[in-house]
């Protein structure tokens, strides 16, 4: 006869953010090491409800529940690699930097990556992450071949693309609201080293990079380009574009040649104070932006990266949004469709104009979307702006942004907003009555929410 399984008392509370480190709220926090112990957390729930956490790497307050519960998967972590076919199996709580490290030295790698390794493979399907290589492959959603979900009735249920797809569909990016993801079994990707071939260039003005964009998307399995948004007039759009490939053995430079897939990614070094706001101004923003701009080469230049410098640079130094400053940061993404190029280059025109304040402004191409109503990604051009919060026109500048985002077809990313208006959520995810027709069919207590599906009015 199984034995119960209950937490110790009393239980932990914790102020929780987002990885922008704004709007804190606090709740019961448990952290289940175990199959028993995640269905001891899922069981008796709250009035307020809750909603899984990973590495808290979502931006705004998806994985918080002000007076609710918050389940911390970061302790049910496994790899299991077939290293034949190239199947995992990886529980829920597993980062991807834990992946790469089973996954590189076997001749691996995740079928898709975003800017940091830190994390989870359960939140990198909740938001349905995508990467340098979507105009190629496609975001997370489209390589999981079936994952175990634990649904409110506390029922184990293996979904996938061909076993109830529909719930699959609306778990893949729906934000950890249709249950809590347990295990994933994806495809891993074969690679011929642990190394890239990496073209980097720089671009004179908007037009440049996207016309350069479309064309290395046609060559290259991965490209990127940071853009100089301080950069206005004759060069506003400027930008240095990245691409890349995997190195085949013979490329690799002797001292690599006989340990083609070693891989050591190493430690962070983390930010050791949080700097005052004056620091990030607009002339130390420039100045960085133009150092940045300049270090790029002016013709293609090729190179041999390792996978942490091209995949996941930000990752070299830890916490680094507290860079920001105390107040903390939003990042703002949107996608518009590739015909919508001139939204585009109004949006970064209308940012330029408030000072250009962001350190990092990332536009990519983006390739077909999937079957999930709550995907973010989808075919055209996204750009992710970080911006400090203090700035008292940065609301309504943002709000502007937004409906300009909705008439031209776009959507904001919901795994990193934290202040959208609820009325443009239908307008930006036209699919959304159907995702809340199979989650209320899963959940009709309204078990599983977040401060995010309470602010946007998800559930």
């Amino acid at each position: 006869m199984a034995r119960a399984y209950s937490f110790p008392e009393p239980q932990r509370t914790a102020l929780l953010s987002g990885w922008g480190r704004t709007s804190p709220t606090r709740a019961e926090v448990l952290a289940p090491a175990s199959a028993a112990e995640l269905t001891a957390a899922l069981a008796d729930p709250p009035a307020r409800g809750m909603v899984a956490r990973g590495l808290g790497r979502s931006y705004g307050d998806a994985a918080q529940r002000a007076g609710g519960r918050v389940v911390d998967l970061t302790g049910l972590t496994d790899v299991e690699l077939d290293v034949e076919t190239g199947e995992c199996r990886v529980r829920a709580g597993t980062s991807i930097d834990t992946v790469l490290r089973v996954l590189v030295p076997r001749g691996y790698f995740v079928p898709v990556t975003p800017g940091t390794r830190f994390v989870t493979l359960g939140g990198a399907i909740a938001a349905d992450i995508h990467g340098k290589n979507h105009h190629r492959h496609g975001s997370f959603g489209s390589h999981v071949t079936s994952m175990v979900l634990r649904t409110a009735d506390g029922e184990r249920r293996v979904i996938g693309p061909h076993a109830e797809a529909s719930l699959y569909w609306a778990t893949v990016g729906g934000m950890g609201l249709t249950g809590v993801i347990e295990e994933v079994t994806f495809q891993a990707q074969p690679i011929t080293s642990s190394r890239l071939v990496v073209l980097a260039e720089r671009t004179t003005n908007l037009s440049d990079s996207i016309a350069r964009l479309i064309e290395l998307d046609r060559e290259a399995e991965y490209t990127v380009a940071w853009l100089d948004l301080a950069a206005g007039g004759a060069g506003a759009g400027r930008s240095v574009i990245t691409s890349g490939r995997f190195a085949r053995p013979e490329e690799l430079p002797r001292r690599w040649s006989d340990r083609p897939f070693a891989f050591d990614p190493g430690l962070p070094v983390d930010v050791p104070v949080t700097p005052p706001p004056v620091v990030l101004n607009p002339v130390s923003i420039r100045a960085f932006n133009e150092v940045w701009y300049r270090k790029a080469p002016r013709r293609p230049k090729q190179v041999i990266n390792s996978i942490p410098t091209f995949f996941h640079p930000l990752d070299l130094l830890g916490s680094w949004n507290r860079i920001y400053g105390p107040n903390g940061f939003l990042q703002w993404q949107c996608v518009v469709p590739d015909t919508a190029t001139d939204v585009l280059a109004g949006i970064m025109r209308q940012f330029t104009q408030t000072g250009g304040r962001s350190f990092l402004t990332v536009l990519k191409r983006l390739g077909p979307g999937n079957q999930a109503p709550l995907s973010f990604p989808t075919a055209g051009w996204t750009l992710a702006v970080d911006v400090p919060v203090g700035d008292p026109d940065l609301p309504r500048l943002l709000d502007r942004l937004d409906e300009q985002v909705a008439e031209a077809g776009g959507r904001i990313y919901l795994a990193k907003d934290a202040r959208m208006r609820p009325e443009l959520l239908p307008v930006m995810y036209p699919r959304l009555d159907d995702w809340r027709e199979v989650r209320a069919s899963v959940d009709p207590r309204g078990v599983f929410r977040s401060d995010l599906s309470e602010r946007l009015g998800l559930t």
